[in-house]
């Protein structure tokens, strides 16, 4: 079995209190399942052309910043493009690092790779976009029950103290009405932890 590789974009250091608790390194991976129509990251992932690492060039690259993680319990963030489409290398991260992992992701994967993250991540960062399957898909392209029924498994493998699940209102696609009407529906499947807030379009 071949070793697994990160499609490595870029690395933003020194970032506090945006994705996870603590100094975090984000790790930009390429790779999406969906394509939003307002993707932050649609320009780098189609422009920028990825540098594939293993998961010991990657911990060598981000362990510089290990006091900094250590004093305030911080740690690493995959994100992407789709952090969990590579959940084998961040289970093979895991047996070198030390710190937390966050994972930001869709939850828009198969659900072999949701299983296998959960052994791995410490916290989960978790994009809905919205709960509304008509409105997800014209967004997204994609089909809101996966994401459903992998936040359902998350929940009953991971537990909801190591879930955020951020809910936008999505302009033109997701009003303040629809984001209370998913953040109502996400509580009763069990979510503690919601991050209510509006897309900034510009």
């Amino acid at each position: 079995m071949s070793e697994a590789v990160y499609p490595l974009l870029g690395l933003s250091r020194h970032r506090m209190g945006i994705d996870g608790e603590g100094v975090t390194t984000l790790i930009a991976g390429a790779g999406c399942t969906l394509s939003c129509a307002y993707c932050i990251n649609k320009r780098l992932l189609a422009e920028k052309k990825p540098k594939p690492v293993t998961a010991r060039e990657l911990y060598e690259r981000v362990k510089v910043d290990d006091l900094y993680f250590r004093a305030t319990n911080g740690g690493v963030t995959f994100g992407g493009g789709e952090s969990l489409l590579h959940a084998e290398f961040i289970s093979e991260f895991r047996k070198l690092c030390p710190w937390t992992i966050n994972a930001e992701t869709s939850l828009n994967v198969p659900s072999e790779n949701v299983r296998l993250a959960a052994e791995s991540v410490n916290r989960f960062i978790v994009d809905c976009k919205t709960l509304d399957p008509a409105v997800y898909f014209r967004y997204t392209g994609g089909e809101e029950a996966v994401f459903e029924d992998n936040l359902r498994l998350l929940l009953s493998l991971a537990g909801s103290d190591r879930i955020t699940v951020r809910v936008p209102v999505i302009p033109g696609y997701a009003d303040a009405e629809s984001q209370k009407k998913s953040a109502e529906k996400l509580r009763e499947m069990g979510v503690k932890s919601l991050d209510l807030f509006n897309y900034v379009i510009k």
